[in-house]
This record gives C-alpha cells, structure tokens and sequence, in this order.
C-alpha cells in the first residue's frame, strides 16, 4: 500500500455518514451548476438559502442574469468565459444580488468540469463571506491559542493514537511533535500508570471528564530525575455529536512536587526520629510495632506510637494521632510523646496522664488521639484508658478476638472530659493490639464493617508478631489511603510474679 492510499478503514470512515453540524453546515456551502452557456443545471438547497431563489425559479435561467447586478454583468461573463476555455478555476469575492434585493458578498470558487459526453459545466461553490470570515477568525484565535498555551494540550483519536499536539505539550513530553502523530499514548509516554489509559477510555465511553489526576515519571528529554504533572482529560465531540477522540490539557507541577517532596522527606524524617526502632525488649511482653507514612497524600500526618518501662518490670504502650499533616504534626506529636514519657515516669495511672496531656496539648493549639496502656507482668493485668480513640483488640490465645468496650473518652486538647481507666486480665500469650485510624478507616466503608475486617485478619495466635503487622497493613491498607497507621502489638508472657493489684 503506497504512502497515500487510504486503508479500508479510512474508506469505511470517509463513507460513514457524518449527520448535521459540520463544518461544510456551518459556512452552509452552495453548489450551483452551469452549462456551457451559463444556464443553471443543478441548484443546491444551500444555495436557495444563500441567494433567495428557489431550484423552481433558479434552474434554467442564465446565472449570470439572475444574481449579477448590471454594472458588474460584463465582469463575470468574461471570467465565466474563461474557466470554460480552460483558464483554471477562480476564486474571490462577489457582490450578488438576492431575491429580496439586496446585495451580498459572497466567497466564490469557480472552476470547469467535464462529464462523459465531452461536455462542459461550470460548478460554482459559494459561501456567505461574512460567516466564512467569522469561522476563519475563530480558527486563527484557536491556533494562536493552542500554539501559545503554556499548559500542554494534546488531541488522541478514539484508538488513543496522537493526532495533534502543541509546542507545550512537545516540550513537556520531550519528544517532537512529529513523533507523536499517529502513535498510541504509551508508546510516546511509556512512564504513564495503566490507569491513564483506562481513564481516557472511560472518558471517551461515558463523556464524563477525568480533572487534575496527579502522575509522576520520567521523559526523554530529562530521563534521569522525576517530573510531576497534573493531567485531566475530556471527550472531543463534532457538533452533531459524533465522538471523534479524547483531548489532554497537563500541567507541569515538578517544582511544586519537588519542593513537597522535601517537605515530606523533612518531616518523615523528623517523625520517624521520634519513633523507637526496634521497641525496647521488656520482661514478660514481647512487642512488635510499625509506622506507615500516607501513600495518596504528599505530607505525612502526626501518628505515634511508644513502648516505655517503667519501675516494677511494668511497660506502658502508647499509639496516638494528632490531626493535621506535615512538619506541624510531626512536632507536635513529638512534643506530646516526651510529655507523655515524662509523666509516664511519675508512675501515674492512665486516666491521670491522658488528663495531664490534655491540658499540655490544650496549650499547642490541636487536638490529638491517645490509647495508653499499662501492663503489669507480675500480676498479668493492664489498665487502660482512651481519649477518643479507636477500641483495642484482644487476641486470646484460643483465637478468639474482641473489641475492647472501654469509655472512649474525648480527643487530647482541652475539652475538659473526665478519662477512665479499665483492668484488664491478661492470659498468657494473649496479644493487645493498639493502632491508628488509618489502619481501618476508608471513604467508601463504614468503620463498623473496617472493624470487623480488622478482626477477620487476625485469624492465628501463634503467627509472629512481626509478621501479623505486616499482615494488617499489607490486607488492611491500599495504595490510595491518605492518611498514616501507628501500629503496635503485644504479647503476655508468662507470669514473673502472682498477686492481684488492680484493686489498689
């Protein structure tokens, strides 16, 4: 097949019928047919439109006669003369005359046809000037703006191949313009997520716009450092509404991305500073913990968690969550994690730290989470106390689970609501599991049914601790949560001394 002749697709395209409102539509183009004489043959509908006359009243009659006024008469029979003696086709602009007696211009272009007879006809194309004039403006104005757009803009046919794209797009691809056309999506933008293309698919299926899906990669204008765009695709439609391909406007966002990741990495840093890693080994417990920053989100937020020893052979666990995000939380959780540790060595019980730390934290302008518990090796007992935090979970050795029903309290930051502490009963191997929001919370569930998938996932007691983390986040958390998880896990051992102090 030569470079220029059509495919079988292109001929199916080219003969499918393509409705009103198109281009030839709008500039209402008129077809008028001449004999060698200059009488008229055929008369289109868009000509009775154009200059008035109906086919009834047109056809037969000298063209000339019927639209010229007699001034310009002996002009156009001269140039009618000669596109039949084979002078070539003409083109310009015309004064006619219109049924109703005005004058018009109109955009001609004449030029000589030949039928199997040997015969000559003229065939005259025409169209109002004033409205050919406005489309031309509104093209020029289209191209200037393409052209000049700082954002890229590029145009894909309904198989995704390139059909146009402008020189901001060019530069943001970093591969030329010409090695665009014709080409799928992935193979000029390889770094592109599989989820794009799906996206321009359900975008050219539904007509529903895809706005500022955020994307990270590599071109091969600069293949060794991450650029960031933000891209949002719409539908193309002709105006009778045929779908001719899906339109992309990116913008590129790399400093603002840059800049955000250093952020991030400053305060993830800082955060995980905090953090104890790996946890403190402790008589009678044996303790697993994990940290994992937000994944859909350019900041991290102000999760915590800590294992502190205290006199006695006894251990307090901490996991809190103070709201908001970023370098402001990371320390602010860090400011209430020393406080924390700091009463945590006065020996106090949990209700009486969470209602110091909620007068400290009243202070810092914020509100935070908090679950604190006290396990006591010698007795296998641990008291409890929460400020609006999520329930923990006991995990019996036999496999049975339960939410704890404990008073849930109100969140740290100067809300002035009593905290409760409970005694609880520890068997031997059983575990306590204490986490952050993020590890169960989502748009699109009820925390009541995230809770119960919590439980459904710790299915063996004897599984590792370690190993039960990685478990919780790996089913629990999905590359689209925005918000971080402070995971910690416990587990009794046996009893270094018997007695009974929960009474005290």
């Amino acid at each position: 097949m030569g470079a220029t002749e059509p495919s079988r697709g292109d001929l199916d395209a080219a003969a499918a019928p393509s409705g009103p409102g198109g281009l030839l539509d709008v500039l209402n183009v008129a077809a008028v047919l001449l004999d060698a004489e200059g009488r008229i043959d055929l008369w289109s509908p868009q000509a009775e439109d154009l200059f008035g006359y109906s086919a009834e009243e047109a056809l037969g009659q000298y063209a000339a006669r019927l639209l010229v006024s007699e001034e310009a008469l002996e002009q156009v029979l001269t140039l009618f003369a000669q596109v039949m003696e084979g002078g070539g086709s003409w083109a310009g602009v015309f004064p006619v005359r219109h049924k109703d007696g005005s004058t018009r211009l109109v955009e001609f272009r004449n030029m000589r046809l030949q039928d199997d007879q040997r015969d000559y006809y003229a065939l005259g194309l025409a169209a109002d000037r004033t409205t050919l004039r406005q489309v031309e403006r509104d093209l020029a104005l289209s191209a200037r703006l393409v052209s000049q757009s700082p954002i890229g803009l590029g145009v894909l046919d309904t198989d995704l191949r390139y059909v146009s794209v402008n020189p901001a797009e060019e530069r943001m691809n970093g591969v030329p313009a010409v090695e665009h056309i014709g080409r799928h999506v992935h193979e000029v933008l390889p770094f592109l997520d599989e989820s794009f293309e799906g996206a321009m698919r359900e975008v050219l299926a539904t007509g529903t716009p895809v706005l500022d899906q955020y994307t990270v990669g590599r071109t091969p204008a600069d293949p060794d450092n991450d650029h960031a765009w933000s891209i949002s695709f719409y539908r193309l439609e002709a105006p009778n509404g045929n779908v001719l391909g899906v339109a992309t406007s990116s913008v590129d966002v790399t400093e603002r991305h840059r800049a955000v990741e250093e952020q991030r990495h400053t305060a993830l840093t800082l955060q995980r500073s905090l953090l104890p890693h790996p946890p403190p080994r402790r008589p009678g417990l044996e303790v697993a913990t994990r940290y994992r920053p937000a994944q859909a989100t350019i900041e991290i937020g102000g999760d915590w968690f800590d294992v502190i020893p205290l006199s006695g052979d006894k251990t307090a666990l901490v996991v809190g969550d103070v709201m908001g995000s970023g370098v402001a939380a990371a320390a602010t959780m860090g400011q209430l994690r020393t406080a924390t540790r700091t009463l945590a060595d006065l020996d106090l019980d949990p209700a009486q730290v969470l209602h110091h730390l909620d007068h400290i934290t009243d202070g810092l302008d914020t509100l935070a989470t908090c679950v604190y518990a006290v396990y006591d090796p010698r007795t296998a007992q641990c008291q409890v106390s929460l400020a609006g935090h999520l329930p923990p979970v006991l995990h019996h050795p036999d496999g049975t689970r339960e939410l704890l029903d404990l008073p849930t309290g109100a969140p740290l930051g100067g809300c002035g609501v009593a905290f409760h502490t409970t005694c609880l009963d520890i068997e031997p191997r059983a575990q306590l599991v204490l986490y952050t929001d993020g590890l169960v919370e989502t748009r699109d569930q009820p925390i009541d049914a995230r809770l119960e998938a919590l439980l459904d996932v710790l299915d063996d007691p004897n599984r590792s601790l370690d190993d039960t983390c990685d478990l919780l986040l790996h089913t629990l958390r999905h590359p689209g949560d925005h918000d971080d998880v402070a995971l910690l896990i416990a587990r009794a051992g046996e009893l270094l001394v018997v007695g009974d102090q929960c009474g005290a």
